[in-house]
């Protein structure tokens, strides 16, 4: 395994510590703390993750006109770095919501260049371990920050916003890693005038925009997992271990993500698909049925999985059937239409949270993961297996 694909692994690891300490506390914050809505929750949410996605097509478009991937992803984690202390600081709601913002637009200017540059130096044969490596260092870190986010709870008392001055520091940390760690090999500049021309949508092939059609599907078929941290409030889960929701999940992600990778380059990505899609609606069933804690920690754990099945795995199929010298594109075009689907996945999950109730927006999300498993078992398919979803 290359080693720039282990530093921009570690890179992911501890920015993920950062961002999952907020994000593990930022519900509970929002809702409890400063009186947002469920439908509020999700529509921040959803716009922020979109946004993210969003500007991954620019940043992969410009990585492929520069022919230098680094460059935009130190920009990203900088960004991303130096927006962590306004956290802490934000008195109001919309203060949070500039925060979180911001932060999702780094998220968005580094996503592209830093899969594409992985991409850029691993042999096909290994790609699927590749993303399933960085992707499975990434989750250790979103199970590392939620943990020592309840430490830090019980050291001080449950104050969020003296605990969330602590994510400020492995933030920075990860821009150095990429800093210092990761060379950038460098690629053959495309002269594109914009990021996305009639004549380069003709340059992909079927395979890829079918690749693109089971990411929006999947994701339209899931909403965000600030769900998953208010679903174990509301039953009784005390704010202290609020962050266990995120560290179990990831902690479930982390281990499947690379065997998921592995299985991937053997038998290509829809049998993985389909097996995530069928552990989401086991999830969504669990966390809409649940009583207790019990039940709302195991629909977390399976959650996890299915996203350990999927979004590794989604990775590699854009990387194996993205042309090369359109490879930051292809990156970028895919998030942007998975991060398109998220608004309405996650308004939807905050409308009939606040209109039926918790147990009615996971069970709806059983629903549609279930109508989006039929849909990528129909999708079409091209030779050879390892190219297609």
């Amino acid at each position: 395994m290359p080693k720039t694909v282990w530093a921009l692994g570690i890179t992911s690891l501890f920015m993920d510590v950062s961002s999952e300490m907020i994000h593990a506390l930022l519900p509970v914050f929002l809702v409890g703390t400063l009186g947002a809505s469920a439908t509020l929750l999700g529509v921040l949410e959803g716009f922020a993750e979109a946004t993210a996605q969003i500007v991954k097509i620019f940043s992969g478009w410009l990585s492929d006109r520069l022919g230098k991937r680094k460059l935009l992803a130190v920009l990203g984690y900088g960004m991303a770095a130096f927006t962590k202390p306004a956290f802490p600081l934000a008195s109001t709601v919309e203060l949070v919501i500039a925060a979180r913002m911001t932060d999702r637009v780094g998220k968005g200017i580094r996503g592209a260049p830093r899969d594409a540059l992985i991409a850029d130096v691993t042999h096909p044969d290994i790609r699927g371990a590749a993303f399933g490596l960085r992707q499975a260092l990434d989750t250790v870190g979103a199970a590392i920050g939620p943990a020592a986010a309840i430490g830090l709870m019980m050291v001080f008392h449950d104050d969020i916003r003296t605990v969330l001055w602590f994510a400020v520091v492995p933030a920075f940390l990860a821009v150095a890693v990429l800093a210092l760690g990761v060379e950038d090999r460098g690629v053959e500049p495309v002269r594109s005038r914009a990021p996305i021309r009639l004549a380069d949508a003709r340059d992909f092939p079927r395979a890829y925009w079918a690749v693109v059609l089971a990411g929006v599907i999947y994701t339209l078929a899931r909403f965000s997992e600030a769900f998953l941290v208010i679903r174990a409030n509301a039953a009784g889960l005390p704010v202290t271990w609020t962050p266990a929701v995120i560290a179990a999940m990831s902690i479930v992600y982390a281990a499947v993500a690379y065997p998921a990778g592995r299985l991937q380059d053997r038998l290509g990505g829809r049998p993985l698909l389909v097996a995530g899609l069928v552990v989401l609606i086991a999830a969504d069933l669990a966390l809409g049925l649940a009583t207790d804690l019990t039940g709302v920690f195991i629909g977390v754990a399976l959650w996890g999985a299915s996203m350990g099945l999927s979004q590794g795995v989604l990775s590699a199929l854009v990387a194996a059937t993205a042309p090369a010298a359109l490879r930051g594109t292809g990156f970028g075009l895919f998030n942007l239409a998975s991060g398109v689907a998220m608004i309405p996945a996650s308004i939807l999950a905050g409308i009939v949270w606040d209109r039926i109730g918790p147990g009615a927006t996971f069970l709806t999300g059983a629903g549609l993961a279930l109508a989006a498993a039929a849909v990528v078992i129909a999708l079409p398919t091209d030779r050879p297996a390892r190219t297609i979803p």
